[in-house]
């Protein structure tokens, strides 16, 4: 559910009027001003908000059956609490009725772009794909963000015709994406109708050679085939076609460094890298690429340094940590650390980038770094156990041993079922309260470490 993932799996916050009625969830204190309704609608209907709003969803639903009951024959009002009673049955897993309760609304108030919203979730999660397509058909007429969704749906019941020719079109109207073209090349691979793609592709380029799209999915057609060498020559084909095909590169890199031709891979990958066009993902595909070609052409090691400050316009924390990554494999820690650092300064919400430049400062002996990086992901992450570990082996290498029990303390509390970790935590605070010079203590923990058996 591509678009209904973007906006959220329910709409959480609700306008609905009709007729004299106006209802609004909000954080605010409701109002009194509901127009011509009864006292008794009123405080069941704002009951219901407030028990949903809290997550009893049956209490909500009690609350609606008694507004339902007081509004009596006010169609507007019913529509209202129909709308309430689906989004809290969908709450519940109870697809049916709610999928009920919308159909009653739509037919008061015809086809409201949120109640439709609302039971394409319901369609989605029942993983009726059939009728969730009637449904989504209606949605993208009244916005075009759905037709992805369409596309998707088309594939899920596998009507693949109807998918790519939708897919198409997309690319055409918003240019190109990961996400569309991935989906374009699961289908291939499912209906494994290569040669009939190919031939509709071909068919395609000759009437209009100026189509970068489909000569991207022709070359990746012929290299799923293993024909490497039609692959190649259509990359080049439309580089000559289109001398300024960025997209182009993300092609022919590969087929140059598989023939040794070093120096035409490196211009290619420098395209990418510098390539507005291309998604950082495809960026970190061709960086990967070219890390394994170095690790077994290691002479061509020095190539890579002409790559690096090409990385800065990325701005791509993944990018940094996989060079980390293969220096760390060469035992270049200091040079694996400088990726590292770099690429956790921008993203700072990578957990294993974090994790793994955090480790290495450990490793280096740069312990303030490692307390001060830490404690930033603490802020983020201040339920992960290893970071408060990290915390602590971090403070007890400064000497500072008050600081590293009550990080190993609170961090004992997060631990799941762990007894590695759990074992490296006693340690440590065996070691912080050596530093106290409380040996008893440290007894303590070093005895509760030897006594947990790690199995292999």
């Amino acid at each position: 559910m591509i678009k209904w993932l973007k906006i959220g799996i329910l709409y959480s916050g609700m306008i609905f009027s009709v007729g004299s009625l106006f209802s609004q969830e909000t954080e605010e204190t409701p109002t009194d001003d509901l127009g011509n309704v009864s006292d008794a609608f009123q405080e069941n209907f704002f009951e219901a908000l407030k028990q949903k709003g809290i997550e009893n969803y049956e209490l909500a639903l009690q609350a609606l059956q008694k507004a339902e009951r007081a509004a009596k024959d006010d169609i507007s009002n019913k529509a209202v609490v129909y709308f309430e009673m689906g989004k809290n049955l969908t709450y519940l897993k109870r697809y049916e009725e709610a999928e009920n309760r919308f159909m009653q609304v739509l037919e008061t108030t015809g086809e409201r772009m949120d109640v439709m919203e609302a039971l394409y979730d319901v369609y989605y999660e029942k993983r009726d794909y059939q009728a969730a397509i009637f449904l989504v058909q209606k949605l993208a007429k009244k916005d075009e963000d759905y037709k992805e969704d369409l596309a998707s749906l088309y594939s899920r019941t596998q009507q693949y015709e109807k998918a790519l020719e939708l897919l198409d079109e997309l690319d055409e109207s918003w240019g190109e994406s990961l996400y569309r073209d991935t989906l374009r090349k699961e289908i291939y691979k499912v209906t494994g109708n290569t040669e009939g793609a190919i031939q509709n592709l071909e068919t395609k380029i000759d009437k209009n050679p100026k189509n970068e799209k489909d000569y991207l999915n022709l070359i990746f057609l012929y290299s799923e085939q293993g024909n490497s060498e039609k692959a190649f020559a259509l990359a080049k084909e439309l580089l000559k076609n289109q001398p300024n095909s960025q997209k182009a590169h993300l092609a022919l890199y590969k087929f140059y460094l598989d023939e040794g031709n070093i120096q035409e891979a490196l211009a290619s990958i420098k395209i990418v890298f510098q390539s507005s066009e291309i998604e950082k993902e495809s960026k970190y595909l061709v960086l990967g690429d070219f890390l394994n070609f170095v690790s077994q052409n290691p002479t061509y090691e020095n190539e890579l340094n002409t790559l690096v400050p090409l990385l800065q316009e990325v701005q791509s924390g993944n990018l940094y940590e996989q060079l980390g990554g293969y220096f760390v494999q060469k035992g270049n820690k200091l040079l694996a650390l400088d990726f590292y650092e770099k690429g956790a300064a921008i993203d700072p919400d990578n957990f294993s980038l974090l994790k793994n430049t955090i480790l290495l400062q450990i490793d280096t002996q740069k312990y303030t770094e490692a307390v001060q990086l830490s404690e930033e992901a603490l802020a983020i992450f201040p339920a992960q156990s290893l970071l408060y570990l990290l915390n602590g082996v971090a403070h007890n290498g400064l000497g500072a041993s008050e600081k590293a029990i009550e990080s190993l303390e609170m961090g004992v509390d997060f631990l799941l079922d762990d007894p590695k970790m759990e074992k490296d935590f006693y340690e440590q605070l065996g070691v912080a309260y050596q530093q106290q010079g409380n040996s008893s203590k440290a007894k303590e923990f070093q005895q509760k470490a030897a006594n947990i058996q790690i199995s292999n």
